[in-house]
């Protein structure tokens, strides 16, 4: 047959049928023949002979195969040991011109053979196997994946080696890696028990039985499937991309060691997988969806929908895919199988929300608008399943995505919501549909709970902007919700309705204002804040310039249909408030600003009824706002507003509340001296309305107050003076005239309050004084004498103004001054001014701009009438210039139009001449710093108030050079004011003034100007300040002249003064130029073109002074700078030249200040500078900044080295031929080298050496090298680089020129100096390197961020060095912004994940946390659920080096310990379970420290996951013991002591078993972990309070008890020594004796009873002489513990059988215990134990004493006690022996 066989092979001639016939059926009877032994070797050449004999057409060769196959079938079937050929059946079978039937034969007997062949023929023909599978017919498709898969499984789920991987990896044809792909897909997700009944999840039927074949598949078979198929797909290196599917469905397997290798290679291998591809993401979603919805699939073929672990798995890929998000309809049906799915669970619901968010805000309009509204729709309806008291915390995780969503979608989609309600929703119709959604956020404000209050009030917030375009309907809806909301009690409602009201209306919409108006009174600050800026009242009057309020009559209406009776008051003023007075205040402030728009907008309407009328109202609510109830402000406020009103309009409010004068009389007896002020003022206006007696009347009345024997009170007088002035003085403007008598009773009423009140009175009766002054020279008081008022009041007045009283003394001056407005006598006016001049040396600036003002009255022509202050709210001259330093005209005229008063008679002309002589005669110059102060506050005010007076104008060149003068002053007053003055002289003179101004102030700032005025010295002028010269050597002050004349003398150097006053005009030099830039900058924006021929000596200085030492200086100069420059740059660029000279030029100069801010300011202008430009100044420059390096002066050197740093770096960029001009480089190296050669190397300072050195080696390797981003250079970086050396600058130049097209040729040689470079110094100067280069690129390095980022982040893990870990780690916080936000998970969370590793990993994943925190605070903002759990649990670490690292880590992130935990708990507590069930010991500790620390935080709020804690540490507590064990007994106890109320919720089952295992625990030997268990057992035992631990815990201490250590009361030395150290190593005495205290505390009292007899041997036991006195001091408290036990239950069981028991118990505590307890104080000297033992002894026989049928003791125990008292040295113990001997004395049975 063989040689048939052969011949047959290899004969040119075909057999014929026949032949083949007889062939077949010899083989058949050899077959027949042939023993199973020998069966293979036949079987091998046979069975492809038969089979390929197939090919035949004869149906009688057909029958004979067959025949054969059937044969050999039934000989093989049950014999596995025998054979088939593999091989050549599969060459058979690949054989391109085989038959169908032939291949169908073959594969099923290929099929066969794999089964019967060494594992190594299967692993080696398995791939081959793949090779264009997809060219097979389905069926053989099907056989060949599953005999494959088979053999993974069998041969590959441990390891792959390379050859077989290798054939893997050659199958690269598209169709099959994806056929063998999903294949393997399949298989990864078929289970062997179907979850849903048939329908498998995640698969179809048809794929199901692809997978199994014919037979069901067990668990440890497909197990070994799964693990194979990962190995070999690994090995096959294919795209993420494409195994990503597969990776995910192991990640989720039900098999432990499948989950773990999935997910090792889900970060591994397809981490960077785009989860943007559109085929990845397709693929993921049929994944999840399944076909279900498909109609056009058969049911065998429809896929169901992934399981439940798979789901939430793809949701957290789907929120970081942008391309998830536009993949409708898949995005909608994951989003609704999530919310509304069959079976879904809480964590789906959840994720399905938070994929919604992700959508809304990531999803492309287009496809927004399709999935939009039905989304929405959901959303809504899944709100409504939910009840607003939802406790679950899924349930507010899905609310809280909700309302997320919404918000996003508002602010995407706005008008969706101004028709969703009637297009879809259609409820509650009973509110509008267009603000139903607006309504029902403001529901859910109010009733959800306070953790979702915030997500609810920022999606409120969002939805605002649905309705900015909403109709009037909609609106006035709107009105009507926030108005209602705007008052209820949860503040997020109400900031969010005023929220609402600020942002929807505008300015003049009335009811959002009446919204703000409530607002303004809220208790939380951002609600008021929002309020007032809703009103516009937190802005100055220039900000709100072009608001349209609303009209007044209209804003009135509407607060008055919201409260009618806002206009009820009464004359007593007893009404109720309807508001806080804050809406109040706030409500007649934005009245009063809509009244003032109104009026100014049309002067006429001061005669319209309908505005009349308004006014009217307005009136009526402010009486209203008057009520006792208001606050000081609010009266202070309404009474100002009714007098701003009636000084617009006098008339109406004269005449209305002329029959209201009693209203406004009690009015003048408020508490508040504003409040009366404004009464008092309208009270005069309205006195115009009232017939003269009536006025008369009201006069006399007031007077009337000051008459009487008994004083009214002080407010009452204080009103009544401010009325009399303001109603006297408008009865003096009216015809007929006063009565002159009844005028000098008034005023005689006035003067006798002058001469003889207090200041506060005098000062009141002066400015009513002023007042009536102001209308008619003041007459005499009498008749028969000619003195006037001022000379009467003169002795008085003198005082008054030496008072400490400054507002008092502000009142008279000013008074002063208003009397001597119409004064004509010499006299009285010389009176005046001696008095004002009297106030020279006056300290306080308010006294000075007073006595300023009542100088410009005495003047004459101030901008202000006497109506103008008799009528209007006008407080001052000073208030209305805001003190001198305001435009004034503009104020005035604005707040006070037809103010200006008339220019004096000339009678006024000798006190003009009276203040100018004093002014520059005197104050002016003088030798005293006050009177100068003094002079230039009356000069400012003389030239603000009356600069158009023509004597002033005709003075102003003598002015500005006194302000000029001024300029130098110490004193910033004086300083500031000189330089105002200057300002307002410039706008005040013509143009030769203006010219002559600017050329002087030219002058001070450059240094030219002409010597200043000489002051004479007197012994306590001052010439320096306080401190600049320092002190005596006694400790005294060093700044008059006197004193340093002294220290001239002293020193025995007369010629010193010199120096002294050389130094005082240097800082007078200072201050003039500081001062003098104030006034330049504000006239230089007025002189326009006469400042340019300037420009060219005033720049070069200013630009100098910008950089003065003197913080002050550089202020005033940089102000002067921006008013003078507009382009700065430009002006620099036109001047530089001029400007570089000067400051060489100071570099030298002898000032130390010039030296310092000239090396600065060339630092800064140089740089960025071209050749041409500085190349003349190069060679000084370097000369400048060396010499600067030696200066004397440590501030120069410093300013000195930055120049030098300035000039390297410049002339480094000079030389280098890729950056400047070849020939431009070439003179550049010839004018610096040679100077650094020769002068720079061989300085002989260090520094300026040092220096030297390193700009030649860069200048020698520029040259050497060309620079530029070329090999060459890249190659240098492998040079050692130390941070602080030369050729750090370098690699800062490289950076500089960096562009994205070197990055390419840069970053590949980076990252191999990462990975190879040596060298502490190397690494770190890389780690920088990238950072800066990063900083410099920016966002052009994203396409190499992702490698850079893998690269630096295993650096950070393998660096050993911690200096060059701590840089890696900033440089790969720099990367992670910009790496796709897919990558920034995964590099987050590979980071989070080395907190659980070695040391190394630990301090690694520390350094990187810390980097992303500060350097990448954006990125890492949404990942803090990952990183706190980690930073949280290395908190625990043992090694402190670590565990502070994390500590400052903790701190960092979070803000507050127990709201992070309670936020992040649920991530915790999955980190712990995670550690607890790890295999490192280190980690099972650290977590069990974690669960303490919880416990300890948290308490009660744990219990929602305490069962998971607890059952992860029950189940690690059995078993052998490991160092570190002890803490999981104590997060038991910390975990019983915070959940035991959710522990026992459930029975006492848990808290039994609690209690097994932790007893079972204190049975072990080691000694800190038995310790540990009983600590803990004492926790549960106290925790749970359960009486029947006691007949559960009490055999087992009783039993520790008795154990060997304690049996022999009778020891020698070396015994007890050998029974101390068996004690401490193995029983911990104390806590047995705490757990039996708390077992007492705890029990039935009658299983105490039971167990009396064990109870009383283990207090004798514990007492005996061995044990250590912390032992019996524990047994104490123990024993008193029981006594109280025993008290309570003896007082509760009178005459019961518990009272039996406790007879017995006292009877033998008393006679057992007491004696033992009486040994202890005598044989233990420690005083701890006299005072506890005695204690315990008094309890026992206070005990004793209660219970009747106890047995007295015996005499001897007496007298053994009162021995014990007699010799006792410690007191406390000796006062509770006394009580016990004084028990047993009185004992009387």
């Amino acid at each position: 047959m063989a040689e048939s066989s052969s011949s047959t092979a290899t004969a040119p001639k075909p057999k014929s049928d026949t032949e083949i016939e007889e062939m077949l059926d010899r083989m058949l009877t050899r077959l027949a023949l042939c023993d199973d032994s020998k069966l293979e070797p036949l079987l091998s050449k046979l069975l492809p002979l038969t089979i390929s004999s197939l090919s035949s057409s004869s149906i009688a060769v057909r029958n004979k195969v067959l025949e054969i196959l059937s044969h050999v079938n039934k000989r093989v079937k049950l014999q596995s040991d025998i054979g088939l050929p593999l091989t050549e059946l599969w060459k058979l079978y690949s054989e391109s011109g085989a038959a169908p039937m032939i291949r169908n034969f073959c594969i099923v007997y290929i099929e066969m053979a794999f089964q019967r062949v060494d594992a190594k023929v299967k692993e080696d023909l398995a791939p081959d196997l793949l090779l264009n599978i997809s060219r097979l017919p389905i069926q053989h498709q099907e056989i060949i994946l599953r005999v494959v898969v088979k053999v993974i499984g069998e041969c590959h789920s441990g390891q792959i080696g390379d050859e077989v991987a290798a054939k893997y990896k050659k199958v690269n044809n598209s169709q099959d890696r994806e056929l063998f792909i999903e294949f393997c897909l399949h298989t990864m997700l078929y289970q062997r028990i179907s979850q849903s009944g048939g329908f498998p999840p995640g698969l179809s039927v048809a794929q199901v039985n692809r997978v199994t074949g014919k037979q069901q598949l067990q668990s440890n078979e497909l197990r070994l499937r799964k693990l194979g198929i990962l190995n070999v797909i690994q090995a096959m290196e294919l795209d993420p991309e494409l195994v990503y599917p597969l990776y995910i469905a192991a990640s989720v397997d039900c098999e432990e060691p499948v989950v773990k290798r999935g997910e090792e290679l889900l970060k591994k291998k397809a981490s960077g997988a785009d989860l943007d591809d559109l085929n990845l993401i397709k693929r993921l979603f049929l994944l999840f969806n399944g076909t279900v919805g498909v109609e056009s699939a058969d049911s065998e073929s429809r896929v169901s929908p992934g399981s439940h672990a798979l789901k939430a798995k793809l949701m957290s890929i789907f929120c970081r895919s942008i391309a998830a998000a536009n993949s409708f309809p898949s995005t909608l049906q994951c989003i609704f199988g999530c919310v509304y799915g069959n079976g879904t669970t809480s964590r789906l619901k959840q994720l399905g929300m938070e994929f919604t968010v992700w959508v809304f805000k990531h999803a492309k309009i287009d496809q927004l608008k399709l999935m939009g509204p039905v989304i929405l729709s959901g959303i809504m309806k899944s709100l409504d399943n939910y009840s607003s008291s939802e406790a679950d915390a899924s349930a507010r995780e899905v609310k809280t995505y909700a309302f997320q969503a919404i918000g996003l979608l508002a602010q995407r989609m706005p008008h969706l919501f101004r028709n969703v309600e009637q297009s879809m929703l259609g409820w509650r119709k009973e509110i509008s549909e267009k603000i139903d959604m607006a309504a029902r956020l403001f529901h859910a404000l109010k009733v959800e709970s306070q953790s979702l209050r915030f997500v609810v009030q920022e999606a409120t917030i969002s939805l605002a902007a649905a309705y900015k375009v909403a109709p009037l309907a909609v609106l006035q809806d709107l009105e009507v919700l926030l108005l209602q909301n705007s008052q209820v009690e949860e503040s997020e409602v109400r900031f969010c309705a005023v929220r609402w009201a600020t942002s929807l209306f505008d300015f003049q919409h009335c009811p959002s204002r009446f919204i703000c108006m409530l607002g303004a009174a809220d208790g939380k600050l951002d609600i008021r804040e929002m309020a007032l800026e809703g009103l516009c009242l937190l802005k100055s009057e220039n900000q709100i310039d072009g608001l349209k309020y609303p009209k007044l009559d209209m804003m009135l209406n509407y607060i008055l249909r919201q409260q009618p009776k806002l206009l009820e008051s009464t004359e007593i003023r007893d009404q109720n408030l309807l508001f806080p007075s804050n809406t109040y205040i706030v409500m007649i402030k934005f009245l009063l600003k809509c009244f003032e728009s109104e009026l100014e907008k049309n002067k006429s309407l001061e005669r319209s009824p309908e505005f009349m009328s308004s006014v009217k109202t307005f009136c009526l609510l402010l009486e209203h706002s008057m009520s006792f109830e208001g606050s000081v402000e609010l009266h202070v406020t309404s009474a100002k507003a009714l007098l701003v009103v009636g000084s617009h309009m006098p008339e109406v409010v004269a005449s209305h509340y002329a029959l209201k004068v009693s209203w406004l009389k009690q009015l003048l007896s408020h508490v508040d001296w504003d409040t009366q002020e404004s009464i008092a003022c309208l009270l005069g206006i309205v006195s115009s309305a009232l017939p003269l007696p009536a006025t008369s009347d009201l006069i006399s009345e007031l007077t009337l107050i000051f008459s009487q024997t008994h004083k009214s009170r002080f407010e009452t007088q204080h009103g009544a003076l401010c009325a009399i002035g303001y109603i006297t003085a408008d009865y003096l403007s009216r015809a007929p005239p006063m009565p002159e008598i009844f005028l000098q009773e008034t005023l005689r009423c006035l003067v006798d309050v002058v001469n003889s009140e207090t200041s506060a009175l005098a000062a009141v009766a002066m400015q009513a004084l002023g007042h009536i002054g102001l209308r008619i020279s003041l007459p005499p008081l009498d008749n028969s004498n000619s003195d006037g008022i001022l000379i009467t009041l003169h002795d008085k007045l003198s005082k008054l103004l030496l008072s400490d009283d400054v507002k008092a003394i502000q009142k008279i001056v000013i008074a002063i001054g208003h009397i001597c407005v119409k004064e004509s006598s010499s006299s009285h006016l010389d009176m005046a001014l001696n008095l004002i001049f009297s106030l020279c040396r006056s300290k306080a600036e308010d006294v000075l701009f007073a006595a300023g003002e009542a100088l410009s009255f005495l003047w004459g022509g101030v901008p202000v009438n006497a109506d103008t202050i008799l009528r209007t709210n006008f407080t001052s001259l000073s208030t209305a210039s805001n003190f001198l330093m305001g435009d004034l005209n503009s104020s005035v005229s604005k707040q006070f139009p037809n103010g200006q008063s008339e220019h004096s008679e000339e009678y006024h002309a000798s006190a003009r001449d009276a203040i100018i002589k004093k002014l520059f005669d005197v104050l002016l110059y003088s030798s005293r710093k006050e009177e100068r102060c003094a002079g230039t506050v009356w000069l400012v005010s003389l030239t603000k108030y009356c600069g158009n007076h023509p004597i002033i104008q005709k003075m102003l060149p003598e002015i500005q050079e006194a302000f000029s003068h001024l300029l130098g002053e110490q004193n910033e007053l004086t300083q500031e004011l000189a330089s105002q003055g200057m300002s307002i002289v410039y706008d005040l003179g013509d143009e030769s003034m203006k010219q002559n101004l600017v050329n002087a102030l030219v002058n001070t700032l450059t240094g030219s100007g002409k010597r200043k005025r000489a002051i004479k010295l007197v012994e306590d002028s001052e010439v320096f300040q306080d401190g600049a010269l320092g002190e005596t050597v006694s400790g005294g002050k060093l700044n008059t002249y006197k004193e340093l004349c002294s220290l001239a003398n002293e020193m025995g150097q007369p010629d010193l003064i010199y120096k002294f006053m050389d130094l005082a005009n240097h800082q007078a030099s200072l201050n003039s130029k500081r001062a003098a830039a104030f006034g330049f900058s504000k006239i230089a924006k007025q002189a326009g073109d006469a400042l340019k021929p300037h420009l060219r000596s005033l720049i070069p200085r200013l630009v100098r002074y910008q950089y003065d030492p003197d913080k002050n200086v550089q202020d005033a100069m940089v102000h002067i700078w921006k008013s003078l420059v507009a382009d700065s740059k430009k002006t620099i660029d036109e001047h530089l030249d001029l400007i570089i000279d000067d400051l060489l030029v100071q570099c030298g100069s002898r000032l130390w200040r010039s030296r310092e801010a000239s090396c600065l300011a060339l630092a800064d202008i140089i740089q960025g500078r071209k050749f041409h430009e500085v190349g003349k100044h190069l060679k000084n420059l370097w000369s400048g900044a060396f010499r600067a390096m030696d200066d004397i002066k440590e501030t120069v050197r410093i300013s000195g080295e930055k120049l030098c740093r300035s000039v390297t770096s410049l002339t480094t960029r000079l030389c280098d031929i890729s950056l400047t001009d070849m020939s431009d480089a070439h003179k550049a190296m010839d004018i610096v080298l040679p100077f650094l050669l020769a002068e720079g190397i061989l300085s002989k300072v260090d520094s300026v050496r040092k220096a030297s050195i390193g700009i030649v080696m860069k200048l020698t390797k520029l040259h050497a090298a060309n620079v530029g981003i070329k090999t060459e250079k890249l190659e240098s970086l492998r040079i050692t680089i130390a941070k602080g050396s030369p050729m750090w600058e370098t690699l800062d130049s490289c950076i500089k020129v960096v562009d994205a097209e070197s990055l390419d040729t840069l970053i590949p040689r980076l990252a191999h100096l990462v990975r190879s470079g040596v060298g502490l110094n190397t690494r770190v100067g890389v780690a920088n390197f990238i950072t800066l280069l990063l900083e410099s690129v920016g966002v052009d390095i994203k396409p190499y961020a992702n490698m850079l980022a893998r690269l630096l982040f295993s650096v950070v893990k393998e660096e050993r060095s911690t200096a060059a870990k701590r840089a890696f780690a900033g440089a790969c916080a720099k990367v992670l912004n910009y790496i796709p936000v897919s990558q920034a998970q995964k590099l987050i969370e590979d980071t989070a994940a080395l907190s659980a590793g070695d040391k190394t990993s630990q301090i690694a994943c520390a350094f990187l946390l810390k980097s992303y925190s500060s350097r990448a605070t954006d990125v890492i903002g949404g990942y803090h659920a990952v990183i706190i759990p980690s930073v949280f649990l290395s908190r625990f670490e043992d090694d402190t080096n670590i565990s502070s690292q994390f500590e400052e880590l903790w701190e960092e992130y979070t803000s507050g310990e127990r709201i992070t935990l309670q936020l992040y708990l649920g991530e915790i507590v999955s980190l712990i379970c995670d550690g607890m069930s790890s295999s490192s010991w280190a980690r099972k500790k650290k977590s069990a420290q974690a669960i303490c620390k919880l416990s300890e935080v948290l308490g009660e709020s744990l219990s929602s996951h305490h069962e998971v804690l607890l059952q992860s540490l029950m189940k690690e507590i059995p078993g052998r013991l490991w160092e570190g064990k002890d803490v999981l007994l104590l997060a038991v106890g910390a975990l019983s002591t915070s959940c035991h109320k959710a522990i026992s919720a459930d029975g006492s089952a848990s808290s039994i078993a609690i209690l097994n295992l932790i007893s079972s625990a204190c049975t072990k030997k080691e000694k800190k972990y038995r310790e540990a268990a009983f600590a803990s057992l004492e926790q549960v035992i106290k925790a749970f309070g359960n009486p029947e631990f006691f007949n559960m815990v009490f055999p087992l201490l009783f039993d520790l008890c008795n154990s060997k250590p304690l049996k022999s009361p009778v020891l020698n030395d070396a015994a007890k020594a050998e029974l101390d150290s068996v004690e401490e190593t193995s029983i911990p005495h104390n806590k047995i004796i705490e757990c039996l205290t708390s077992c007492i505390h705890v029990a039935h009292i009658n299983d105490i009873f039971e167990k009396q007899k064990d109870l009383m041997h283990m207090y004798a036991a514990f007492l005996l002489p061995e044990h250590k006195w912390t032992v019996k001091t524990t047994a104490f408290l123990s024993i008193k513990e029981l006594c109280s036990r025993l008290d309570n239950v003896m007082k509760d069981s009178q005459g019961t059988n518990e009272h039996a028991g406790v007879t017995s118990l006292v009877q033998e505590l008393f006679h057992s215990i007491s004696p033992k307890v009486l040994h202890c104080i005598s044989t233990i000297k420690i005083a701890q134990v006299h005072v506890s033992a005695s204690e315990c002894l008094l309890e026992i026989l206070k005990l004793s004493v209660a219970v009747p049928s106890v047995t007295a003791i015996n005499e001897e125990f007496k007298e053994e006690l009162l021995h014990q008292y007699e010799i006792e040295k410690n007191e406390g113990a000796k006062s509770i022996l006394r009580m016990c001997v004084n028990i047993l004395q009185d004992w009387k049975r």
